[in-house]
């Protein structure tokens, strides 16, 4: 939450803990978060001084995750922005040695270009050491425009889940897509949410139309139609949502049991 209040980040993982402390929870959540992206200092940007993949902070910042997680391991790990100042050899040794000891499970990676992660997992796959195996980037229905920059986040087109990174995880077996924002912050069904400007484009109330169609033929909500079609595709995405009241959540929850015919699919892929 660094760029909210001009900190240093690691908020949402202390009130997580105290939220698990609070209430006896213990092994029955899966916990993912990320290192590498942290400012160096409060207030600072996370894309021009971040703290990096150097092995140092790969042990410190896991293992500061991890107290203020309250947990003795993490289920999920993200390099989360590249760091071509640090030899890659280096992070990726830094990560397989968190898995040799027990302290993370998985590791994942996001906001990196498809061929450094191409590189990075051979690189370990040649040592024998574990490598990333969870792929985090924006993904959502509506298709953004390619000839301006992005607004989705400060890391530009690398965020986004485009063709070359579907396909590099559609022919990669054992690696698995996790999509950030896949409803747009609301932008689906909220007036006062505006799309981006990469959004802007005759496609995008194409394929809005061809979702409110598809909508009205199941009964679900455009948001559960957006999901249960990131869910069912030819390279299954996990869906990363968030939810600001319980109802948002069962709305989220109930798309898991959304099936999409194969001609409402076709309807929702060919609206262009």
């Amino acid at each position: 939450m660094f760029w909210e209040n001009g900190t240093q980040g690691g908020e949402s993982e202390a009130l997580l803990g105290r939220w698990r402390r609070s209430r006896g929870i213990g092994t029955g959540i899966t916990i993912a978060t990320k290192l590498g992206a942290r400012p160096l200092a409060p207030g600072t940007g996370y894309v021009d001084n971040r703290e990096g993949l150097s092995a140092t902070v790969i042990r410190e910042s896991a293992a500061a995750s991890r107290a203020r997680l309250g947990v003795d391991r993490l289920d999920l790990l993200y390099a989360h922005i590249e760091d071509p100042a640090v030899d890659l050899a280096e992070t990726v040794t830094g990560f397989a040695d968190l898995v040799a000891d027990g302290s993370v499970g998985l590791l994942g990676v996001s906001n990196h270009w498809s061929w450094r992660v191409e590189r990075a997992r051979t690189l370990a796959a040649s040592r024998g050491l574990p490598g990333y195996e969870v792929l985090q980037y924006h993904h959502t229905y509506l298709r953004r425009r390619t000839d301006v920059p992005t607004d989705l986040s400060r890391y530009g087109d690398i965020a986004v889940a485009g063709p070359d990174l579907l396909s590099y995880v559609e022919e990669t077996p054992g690696l698995t897509l996790v999509a950030y924002t896949p409803l747009l912050s609301g932008g689906y069904t909220r007036t006062d949410k505006p799309l981006d400007a990469e959004l802007d484009h005759p496609g995008t109330p194409r394929r809005q139309a061809a979702l409110r169609r598809v909508a009205a033929e199941t009964g679900a909500t455009v948001n559960q139609v957006v999901l249960a079609w990131l869910l069912g595709g030819p390279v299954p995405v996990i869906p990363l949502v968030g939810a600001s009241s319980v109802a948002q959540l069962d709305e989220s929850l109930a798309a898991v049991d959304l099936v999409l015919t194969d001609d409402q699919r076709e309807a929702l892929d060919t609206a262009n």
